[in-house]
Formats: C-alpha cells, sequence, structure tokens
C-alpha cells in the first residue's frame, strides 16, 4: 500500500483544529486584558517550551522507559528498524517498561527526536505480526507528527486550566476593586478549558485511526493490528486495578487507553477499539478487493 491521505478524516481534524484555533483566539483576546494573569501565562509558556524539547525524555523517565540497545533486545531492535525504513524514518530510540500492562507509546517533538517504547507485558502478549502491527502503529504517530500536534493544541487548554485554578491568586482576588475582572477571566478560562477538553479528544480519537491506517500502510497487515488490538483489549481486564491506576495517567500515549467506566470511556482519548478493528477489517477488505 502507498501512504495517502484519508481526506475524510483529515477534514475532520481540520475542523477541529479550526475550532480550537477560533477558541483561543477568543482566549488570548480576554486575557490580553489581565495584565496581573501575563506573569501566570509566561511562566506556564516557559515550562511548556521547555517540556515539549524534552518531551522524549521526561515521557520515558515518568513511564519508567529504559532505552535498551540492540544486544538486549535485537528481535525488537530488528522490527523497529525494518518498520522505520518501510515508513520512511529515521529510526527512533527503543526503550522497555518493566510492566504486566500490554501497551506501548511513542514520544518526541519530531521524527527525528523519536523514541518508541513497549512493555514487557506486551511481548509476552503478542506475536511477531501482532507486535509489528503496534510499533507500525506508534511510527505512524511519529511520522503523522502527532506529538507535536497534540502539545501545541492542548497549551492553550492547559493555560485556561491554570488560571481557572490559580487566576485568583495572580489577578490580585483580594482587593475588591480586581474582583469582577478576575471573575471575567476566570469564567471565560473556564469555557475555553471545558470546550477545548473535548474538542483536543475528538482531535486524539481521530489522529488514532489515522495511525491504524498508517500503521496498515507501512506493514500491509490492517488485520494483524486488529489481532493485536483485540489481544491487548482482552488482557487489561486481567491485570489487577491497582496496576491499571498506576498507568492510567499517560492514556493519551498508549496504543489503547486504561479505561475504569463509564465516565472514563466517555473522556477517553481513543475511540472504542471496536470501532478500531472494524475499519482495519474494511481496510482489510479493501485490499484484498483490490
Amino acid at each position: 500500500m502507498k501512504w495517502k491521505a484519508d481526506w475524510g478524516l483529515r477534514a475532520r481534524m481540520v475542523l477541529t483544529m479550526f475550532l480550537l484555533f477560533a477558541l483561543y483566539i477568543v482566549f488570548i483576546g480576554v486575557l490580553s486584558r489581565f495584565a496581573s494573569l501575563l506573569g501566570l501565562v509566561l511562566v506556564m509558556g516557559a515550562f511548556s517550551l521547555g517540556q515539549f524539547f524534552f518531551s522524549d525524555k521526561l515521557t520515558l523517565w515518568s513511564m519508567g522507559a529504559k532505552e535498551v540497545s540492540e544486544d538486549d533486545y535485537p528481535e525488537l531492535h530488528r522490527m523497529v528498524g525494518r518498520l522505520s525504513q518501510q515508513a520512511d524514518l529515521p529510526k527512533p530510540k527503543v526503550a522497555v517498561v518493566d510492566s504486566r500492562v500490554p501497551n506501548a507509546f511513542a514520544t518526541g517533538r519530531s521524527q527525528k527526536n523519536a523514541a518508541v517504547a513497549v512493555t514487557t507485558g506486551l511481548m509476552r502478549s503478542l506475536d511477531q505480526e501482532e507486535l509489528e502491527g503496534v510499533l507500525a502503529h506508534e511510527l505512524a504517530h511519529v511520522k503523522n507528527r502527532d506529538m507535536m500536534v497534540m502539545t501545541i493544541a492542548s497549551f492553550l487548554s492547559t493555560i485556561a486550566f491554570l488560571v481557572v485554578r490559580w487566576g485568583w491568586w495572580f489577578g490580585g482576588g483580594g482587593d475588591s476593586r480586581n474582583q469582577a475582572p478576575v471573575w471575567v477571566a476566570i469564567v471565560a478560562s473556564l469555557v475555553v478549558w471545558v470546550v477545548s477538553f473535548f474538542l483536543i479528544r475528538a482531535l486524539s480519537r481521530y489522529r488514532e485511526f489515522a495511525a491504524d491506517r498508517g500503521a496498515a500502510t507501512i506493514t500491509g497487515k490492517p488485520a494483524a493490528l486488529a489481532s493485536a488490538l483485540m489481544k491487548i483489549s482482552g488482557e487489561m481486564d486481567k491485570v489487577p486495578k491497582d496496576d491499571l491506576r498506576s498507568e492510567s495517567e499517560m492514556n493519551a500515549f498508549f496504543i489503547i487507553p486504561i479505561k475504569s467506566g463509564l465516565i472514563s470511556k466517555l473522556f477517553s482519548t481513543h475511540p472504542d477499539t471496536e470501532k478500531r478493528i472494524e475499519a482495519l477489517r474494511d481496510l482489510e477488505r479493501q485490499m484484498e478487493s483490490a
């Protein structure tokens, strides 16, 4: 298969990005009227910039992932190297997380500064073709620059959340003369944060579908990734809840998110696994009939 754009999916992503952009323009206009909040915005802007540039190291560290050499995991390195060539990508760093939770993630600000990590639970659960499908999915995220897109998309949402949380203190809330303006900023920030929260999750779900299609393009085997998703989803139910809770904060990075009920599913960064599998099966049928 040739790497080609899914224009329906791309149109939905563009629309979501446009809505986020319009929302943030309004938000910046509101914040520009409150000089007392400027310090908070500048500090968080600098912090987010540093987080962006060191995202690969920070994410690996926060997940307990250790970069591994070819001597330690020769077959894993061979897979990543071969799939990277097929995806026309520089080979990313390879890391392993010692965890029973079967999962994988990619991180890094660019294609040249990327890392792909898998858990020991994932490697035990999947056969070679399934593991290749999962790795190809993560490489598709790298090729599509999803980490950069999602970081940029969520930047002002994070600022809005912090204004809601700390705006009263930074805005001089104790001074009755400043009380009304600060409330205006906090309410506006709350609206921006809530709306952007759902828009960013919609964008994330669209990009998961795009990464699944990209993985099928890289490997030529959509059924292998579909099989891997089914296995991982089933294995998740066997992992103790304490282990799941300890990993759940990194949901946006995982190939399948860790869920804990209806609310978590509603706010998920990923589409339903069943829908992803069905889309991959449709793609398999298209390839067979081509």
